[in-house]
């Protein structure tokens, strides 16, 4: 059978299975969930990013670090059902690939300065967004988030839960090099929880006063100076009965110190810009596989819902020729869920890439970083502290 036959046929049987799929369905998945699970909280229905007209001046912009997410341990069922490699992947890449979309959903609104996605918490933010995946597949996406400033103060701790419909999805999950997954014009099936936690992110902040977002800034700032040189800057900033860190003196504009400080601030921007960089590129080569998951999981327990409302059928009915073509559709749901689960393992083969090292150039010396992105990210940071007590060694 040669190459074009076969994909004509491969399409054919997908075609087959999720036309019979969608027939025998009528759920409401709009709105009513389709699991036995209950959820943390209401499902949202449709939300309104909250869009500013313009930035915040230069000076009254807080910057907001959205860290990787954990993830609650999966359902054994569902692992066993869709394989525990691929749950595994999945698992991983969503920590990674959820919080770009948060972050698409910041930058959106315009009422930012710097949104980035990083491994951890970086003491450069004003603002910390953290996030557990408590559960994800294609019809319900439910996280648990939380939202603080560099002063410690938390802004909220909450439960978030989204439900999708068939039609966030596209008629054809199918792609190929004739039919490209165009996903510039594709809109992710949970948007309206990413526009919600923005809101939230958004409404929080303007509870403070500006002093109080002012004094945000300056704790920042003296965060990253004691990262650097906690001997020069030791006592700038206190803890108080509330477990907020509080400024108790701000180095002088002409400080030396703090001037190597804030060059030092400058050359981890270039390499946190490349960290977010990366996540989006991962999210944009990984999309199509990702999207192509999320749909076989919806069609699936779309299924398992479509059995329990028909109950269990004795052998004996099978033949009646209604029951007979309710056999046969099951059989081509079941090669059709075959294709599925092989197209997936395929375009998944890019998600175990290794990252390229990067290679660094700081005062004419080249550094070099290998490993994860995590492990870039961090080594990047150590490597930082080290040149700059270098630098201030050489001028004492």
């Amino acid at each position: 059978m040669n190459h074009c036959l076969m994909r004509a046929l491969l399409s054919f049987l997908f075609t087959v299975g999720l036309a019979s799929c969608n027939q025998t369905s009528s759920l409401p998945l709009s709105n009513t969930p389709i699991d036995e699970e209950v959820a943390f909280s209401e499902p949202l229905g449709e939300i309104e990013l909250i869009i500013a007209e313009s930035a915040p001046e230069t000076k009254q912009q807080l910057s907001v670090n959205v860290q990787n997410f954990t993830s609650t341990k999966r359902n054994p069922s569902e692992t066993k059902k869709f394989g525990a490699w691929i749950f595994e992947e999945i698992t991983q890449k969503e920590t990674r690939f959820l919080p770009h979309l948060l972050s698409n959903a910041l930058e959106a609104s315009n009422n930012w300065g710097a949104v980035r996605v990083l491994p951890d918490r970086d003491p450069t933010f004003d603002i910390t967004v953290s996030g557990e995946i408590i559960r994800s597949d294609g019809v319900r996406l439910e996280l648990f988030v939380k939202a603080m400033d560099s002063t410690n103060r938390i802004w909220f701790e909450n439960y978030y839960t989204d439900l999708a419909t068939i039609s966030d999805y596209p008629n054809s999950t199918r792609f190929t090099f004739g039919n490209r997954f165009d996903g510039a014009n594709y809109e992710d099936p949970f948007t309206d929880l990413y526009s919600q936690i923005a809101n939230d992110i958004l409404l929080s902040r303007d509870l403070l006063t500006q002093a109080e977002r002012n004094e945000i800034n300056q704790v920042t700032q003296l965060n990253y100076a004691v990262d650097m040189a906690p001997a020069a800057f030791e006592g700038s900033l206190i803890t108080n009965p509330d477990g907020r860190l509080v400024p108790t003196r701000f180095p002088a504009d002409n400080d030396p110190i703090f001037a190597r400080v804030k060059d030092m601030q400058d050359r981890h921007e270039l390499f946190v810009d490349t960290v977010d960089e990366y996540y989006e590129t991962l999210y944009t080569d990984i999309q199509p596989a990702y999207v192509l998951w999320r749909k076989y999981s919806l069609d699936e327990i779309v299924e398992g819902k479509r059995k329990n409302a028909e109950g269990s059928r004795s052998s004996a009915s099978y033949g009646n020729s209604r029951n007979f073509l309710a056999l046969s559709q099951r059989y081509d749901r079941f090669k059709w869920s075959k294709i599925y689960e092989h197209e997936f393992t395929e375009l998944a083969q890019g998600f175990n890439q290794e990252l390229a090292p990067a290679m660094l150039e700081l005062n004419t010396q080249v550094y070099g970083l290998t490993g994860t992105m995590e492990q870039q990210y961090r080594a990047w940071r150590g490597t930082l502290r080290e040149l700059f007590e270098l630098e201030l060694e050489s001028n004492r």
